[in-house]
């Protein structure tokens, strides 16, 4: 599924691509024909994401929500669009550029009252500029969950999936199964702080990097270097070369290191 950076990369790129302008608007699949003519012919105001949530705030007050889920895609060009193909969901298109949204778990108008509702059931986003970590910080500090658990609870943080999870965790060098309320809030903040981070980098770069340069090697990131442990079931530590394990928990795979990670 993709993760939040993923959703703020979109936002923006569309934002470039479409902020401002009228845009024609169509269904192909025939799913969304009445949501699509609604659009039609409007001027697009602004994008924006919230977690793993996209919004498109139209002149007429129209918004469009958009959750990838698991199969959600958006393809996007410049020029002609080309002929509909497939379970075209959504095609959006202007003078300049068009985009394609196949595979979504929610493509939907809701009022300004739902996006409210939405909005109050998420945690802080750590991509939202200026957003108080405070109300995940506190909740995290109450429950008797697994840390690992908490992090990817949308109510909690909004935007965190397995990889940020499993990443995060490692780099602080936290056991994924201590409970929240046993993380030291000095760490709590601290991990807060590199999810912006690594978060933000995720926007500007399209991928999701988190190794340190120094354990790994110097030029360009090549995908196998590009985590700690996420994906790495049976390969040595990047730090203390312990084989990484990986189990379910809350019906995802968790990725750790039993030794840089194991419980205090």
């Amino acid at each position: 599924m993709p993760e939040g950076h993923t959703l703020h990369r979109l936002a923006r790129d569309q934002q470039r691509l479409f902020g401002g302008t009228i845009v024609a608007a169509s269904s192909p699949q025939g799913r969304f024909v009445e949501g699509a003519a609604r659009l039609d012919g409007q001027r697009l105001v602004h994008t924006e994401a919230y977690g793993k949530h996209l919004l498109h705030h139209y002149g007429d007050g129209a918004i469009l929500h958009v959750h990838l889920g698991l199969y959600g895609k958006f393809s996007t060009g410049r020029g002609e669009p080309p002929e509909p193909r497939g379970a075209l969901r959504l095609r959006l298109a202007n003078d300049e550029a068009w985009t394609d949204l196949r595979g979504a778990t929610a493509c939907e108008l809701v009022t300004p009252d739902q996006v409210e509702i939405l909005l109050a059931r998420l945690g802080p986003d750590p991509l939202r500029p200026k957003t108080d970590p405070a109300p995940a910080l506190e909740r995290i500090a109450r429950s008797r969950a697994p840390i690992g658990v908490l992090l990817m609870d949308q109510s909690v943080l909004a935007g965190v999936g397995n990889v940020y999870r499993a990443e995060v965790l490692f780099r602080a060098r936290l056991d994924p199964l201590r409970a929240g309320r046993d993380v030291p809030s000095r760490l709590l903040n601290e991990m807060w702080d590199d999810l912006v981070v690594l978060m933000r980098a995720g926007v500007s770069a399209g991928r999701i990097v988190t190794t340190r340069p120094e354990d790994r090697a110097a030029g360009r990131v090549l995908r196998h270097q590009a985590h700690y442990v996420y994906r790495r079931t049976g390969l040595p530590c990047r730090i203390c070369s312990t084989p990484i394990a990986s189990a379910e928990l809350a019906a995802r795979n968790l990725f750790w290191c039993p030794s840089c990670q194991a419980p205090n």
